[in-house]
């Protein structure tokens, strides 16, 4: 079998899927793009079709936009690259029923519920020895009594990411205090009841964040990369890196390798870090079972991370691959205005974060061999303002 006689289909076009679309259709695969929101995959010039469904939140939503496709394309055999966290979940809960017509790269449940629950997340890596925040788990504003009165400020943020997120835009809130934390759960927990984390905060901002990436199978990576996520937007909890540097892999690999196995894993991965300066460990903040949004940093650092996936899928070899370090992505629609909010605050120094751009190697959306995604992103920036905060 060559690339090109399968194609892929990838779900949710943003600025992730483009790197998908990309990475793909450089090598002649035909790629689909399907996606509930405007979305700047659909102006790349290696999208075969682009597809609007109704929704992708949902598994009900999912297993329709699949049907859909199916009727209007055939796609038998075709590899899917889900690019969100409920599409993961709805592909891994029901890989019975679609599985005998897709190919997908993503475990099954029983894995992909580890990293969808944090709760599930961080009793696993408790279990194991590996190093997390303070963490707390309240079923009830009674609950927080136990909640060490001396470790905040906390950061008060859901169970399940996807309950909270599309209700009020962000990935966490802070509480710098018992009296500000007890409100703040009142508020979280109307809107994710019994699934409200209230943790620690680690001091430190981007030169603390740090992340191993990586394409997992039979228990090993076949292809690995770690990253030093330098700058994220929003500063605080960041729903997206804009600004991140390769480090040597070896700095995160044996907590991360451990952590895999016992999931079970199998696909791409990411597991974000902090180091907390106090102690020097690394802290498992965060597990996602998909491509990550600077995953056009390891194409660029050596490893092409849904090549290598659509590889494995189709039965060609895959020889094991160890992203290089000191290569820097940026998004930079993202990076600028944040820089901007940050040099306001007296967070960043102008002359050290234009010294920063000289040195990107990739951004995120602009490619002079695929410019058109790049105008339509600038064409699209107030209904991405609106809709994902961008």
């Amino acid at each position: 079998m060559t690339a090109g006689t399968v194609g892929a289909v990838v779900l949710g076009g943003d600025y992730q899927g483009l790197g998908i679309v990309r990475s793909l259709g450089r090598h002649g695969v035909p790629v689909i793009v399907a996606d509930d929101e405007h979305s700047i995959s659909v102006a790349s010039r290696y999208a075969r079709h682009a597809v609007r469904v109704p929704s992708l939140r949902d598994d009900r939503g999912v297993l329709a936009a699949l049907a859909g496709l199916r009727a209007r394309y055939g796609l038998r055999g075709w590899v899917l690259y889900p690019t969100r966290e409920e599409i993961v979940a709805a592909l891994a809960r029901n890989r019975a029923e679609l599985g005998g017509h897709f190919r997908i790269p993503a475990p099954d449940w029983d894995s992909v519920r580890i990293a969808w629950d944090k709760r599930e997340t961080y009793r696993l890596a408790a279990k194991l020895g590996i190093p997390i925040p303070q963490s707390w788990y309240p079923e009830d504003e009674a609950a927080l009594s136990h909640v060490d009165g001396s470790a905040g400020p906390y950061a008060v943020k859901p169970a399940i990411k996807e309950h909270f997120f599309y209700e009020t835009g962000v990935k966490a809130w802070r509480a710098e205090g018992p009296e500000e934390l007890r409100e703040i759960y009142r508020k979280a927990a109307a809107i994710a009841p019994g699934e409200v984390i209230v943790q620690e905060m680690i001091p430190g901002g981007g030169e603390q964040q740090y992340a191993y990436c990586a394409f997992f199978r039979d228990g090993e990576p076949v292809a690995s990369m770690a990253a030093r996520r330098l700058r994220q937007h929003p500063s605080d909890f960041g729903r997206a890196s804009t600004f991140v540097e390769s480090v040597d892999p070896a700095l995160l690999e044996e907590p991360s390798v451990t952590f895999l196995r016992a999931m079970g894993y199998y696909g791409l991965v990411e597991l974000e870090y902090k180091l907390d300066p106090r102690d020097g460990e690394f802290k498992l903040l965060d597990v996602n079972a998909r491509t990550w949004g600077y995953h056009t940093l390891g194409r660029a650092a050596g490893a092409d991370f849904p090549w290598l996936v659509y590889r494995d899928q189709i039965g060609l070899p895959v020889r094991p691959v160890r992203a290089r370090a000191g290569v820097r992505w940026a998004r930079l629609v993202t990076d600028l205005p944040n820089a901007a909010a940050d040099w306001k605050a007296g967070r960043l120094r102008t002359r050290s974060y234009l010294a920063t751009l000289r040195t990107i190697d990739t951004e995120a959306v602009f490619a002079w061999a695929d410019p058109l995604p790049a105008l339509y992103e600038i064409a699209l920036l107030p209904y991405l303002a609106v809709k994902r905060g961008l």
